[in-house]
């Protein structure tokens, strides 16, 4: 199943949806703008959002009434197999309604929550209350090939009639179906790609593993799988050493064949014996050394050896204010099982959850930081490394591809590497002054740890000579106050006194200021590190606004204005 996302409508409701969290800490908080403190995230119309999440095959949980659910996923209800769980939720928690989804599990979701919730839940399907089972939503380790078929199939055993289990199926063992050696129905539980029959549906458990290693492709896999009969819904996983760990055709073959991929850290060049770890005792081992299956008696003889491929994900929180912060972001924030940066950035991205581990450090500390993250996510985990802004402007993103640029550790080149955008200071600061980069535009920092000042002083020089806009990051510090008024200095060689300047500070940060002003009256005293300044070209323009600030752009035309 898919995230699941909590619809919160009410403070009471916010207060079950955190009941619901602290066992699900996987789920998502939507609160209703102006009514829900506290949420993951905010939404302003409920019925645009529930859809959203609803086309997105999201499992959703509403807090609210069944009638205002219903009414509010009605346009969209079409297709009711591609349906995904939804359940209203009342807001105190008195009441569990499953409403959609009976294919893809809600029951079996509505019983989880009830569990949390401590009532019983509202279950109305007749097969499901029969049977104590739901045939068409089998457990995560047994797939159902012809699904099509399952409807007629319940009518049938509901009608009357009885059925034969063919296979090891411990879930139906448990269930109330009529059974009957010689029963007209039949339930087939195979790893073989069988064609179903009348009156038949067939299983495929979770039975068998593919190891590869050496060169092989998705065709190769798929071949193999069909001389030897095998359902690809009957694979548990792609499995490989970590010496291959970084060849980028395994990782493409398991995404095209859709399958989980499994990475053991031993030094395995073998195929048979990378299968091995997985299935001690197979009931089928067939292949060579570079491509070889084995088959288990049943999914609990399949031990998952090795560990998924890592995650790093290097994201950006903006500014600081949360709704500057992309909803990627915020997904990454979520899944992520171990957090690295600077500690004021980290603490900036919000509160994690208990099982979420979090690594903080000096700002100063960027490639132990990035090395750090990459032995994380080269282990299995999924890692989030925080910048603020956005990573790839003077920021984590450059250290973290320069760290894998620099290692040969082919665990490390086989980590899945994310570098996800975020709002920069001088394009927030610009927003909230208009459009002061609207034309061609520079960005300069002006702290000379990492570069010489001679560097920065050429190139500030030939930026105003272009006439660039300019956004100056790490403008000041108490180490260094002589620096800006340098640059100060040389703007006015090639900038006139009534040059508009931009002084953003803490823009999306409580304590925001934000000043326009003019390059004769730029002094080192009106800023600090925490300020970004903007500097406009020849061509930009200042006018007052209504509030008693001042509108900043740079118009789109250069030298002669076009006609309107």
């Amino acid at each position: 199943m898919t995230q699941l996302v909590l619809m919160v409508l009410s403070a009471q409701g916010m207060e079950t949806a955190l009941r619901i969290k602290a066992a699900y800490p996987g789920a998502a908080i939507y609160g209703l703008e102006g009514r829900v403190n506290g949420a993951d995230q905010i939404y302003s119309n409920f019925g645009e959002t529930l859809r959203e999440h609803y086309r997105n095959g999201h499992a959703i949980a509403a807090l609210c009434s069944a009638g205002i659910t219903i009414r509010a996923l009605a346009p969209i209800l079409e297709n009711k197999g591609a349906e995904p769980p939804v359940l209203a939720i009342a807001d105190d928690g008195s009441a569990v309604v499953p409403l959609l989804g009976g294919t893809t599990g809600v029951n079996v979701l509505a019983r989880q929550l009830s569990t949390i919730l401590d009532v019983s839940p509202a279950i109305t399907t007749s097969g499901e209350l029969r049977f104590g089972t739901c045939l068409l939503n089998p457990p995560a380790e047994f797939h159902l090939k012809n699904p099509e078929d399952g409807k007629r199939f319940i009518a049938d055993l509901l009608a009357g009639k009885t059925v034969r289990i063919d296979g090891p199926a411990p879930w139906l063992e448990e269930a109330r179906l009529p059974v009957d050696e010689n029963g007209a129905m039949h339930i087939r539980v195979t790893p073989f790609d069988v064609l179903p029959q009348k009156s038949e549906l067939v299983f495929h458990p979770k039975v068998a593993v593919i190891g590869v290693a050496g060169n092989t492709s998705a065709d190769d896999l798929k071949a193999a799988l069909a001389r030897a009969g095998i359902a690809l819904a009957s694979v548990v996983c792609l499995a490989i050493s970590e010496e291959d760990s970084a060849k980028a055709s395994f990782h493409l073959t398991a995404a095209e064949l859709d399958l989980p991929l499994r990475i053991l850290a031993a030094k395995e060049n073998d195929a048979t014996d990378i299968v091995s770890a997985f299935i001690k005792e197979p009931v089928s081992l067939s292949g060579n050394g570079n491509l070889a299956i084995a088959i288990a008696a049943t999914p609990a003889d399949v031990t998952l050896a090795g560990h998924r491929r890592g995650r790093l994900a290097v994201i950006g929180l903006g500014p600081g204010d949360p709704d500057f912060m992309i909803p990627a972001v915020k997904q990454e924030l979520q899944r992520a099982e171990d957090i690295l940066g600077y500690e004021t950035y980290v603490r900036m991205a919000g509160t994690f959850r208990s099982d979420q581990i979090i690594h903080m450090t000096d700002n100063r500390e960027e490639m132990q930081r990035a090395r750090h993250a990459f032995e994380l996510a080269a282990s299995g985990r999924s890692v989030v490394m925080i910048s603020s802004g956005d990573p790839g402007v003077f920021a984590m993103a450059a250290a973290v591809v320069e760290a894998l640029h620099e290692s040969d550790n082919p665990a490390w080149h086989g980590v899945d590497l994310q570098i996800l955008p975020g709002v920069s200071a001088a394009l927030a600061a610009a927003s909230r002054s208009g459009a002061p980069l609207g034309h061609d535009f520079c960005i300069l920092s002006l702290s000379d740890n990492l570069k010489p000042w001679d560097i920065i002083e050429k190139r500030i020089a030939l930026a105003a000579e272009a006439d660039f806009a300019m956004a100056f990051y790490n403008p000041i510090s108490k180490p260094r106050p002589w620096q800006l008024p340098r640059a100060i200095e040389i703007l006015r060689q090639h900038r006139g006194p009534e040059t508009p300047i931009v002084l953003g500070r803490d823009i999306g940060r409580p304590a925001e200021t934000l000043r326009v002003i003019t390059l004769d009256d730029l002094t080192a005293e009106q800023v600090d590190m925490r300020t970004v300044i903007l500097v406009g070209s020849s061509l930009t323009q200042s006018f007052d606004r209504t509030d008693g600030g001042k509108w900043v752009y740079t118009p789109r035309w250069y030298g002669t204005k076009p006609a309107h």
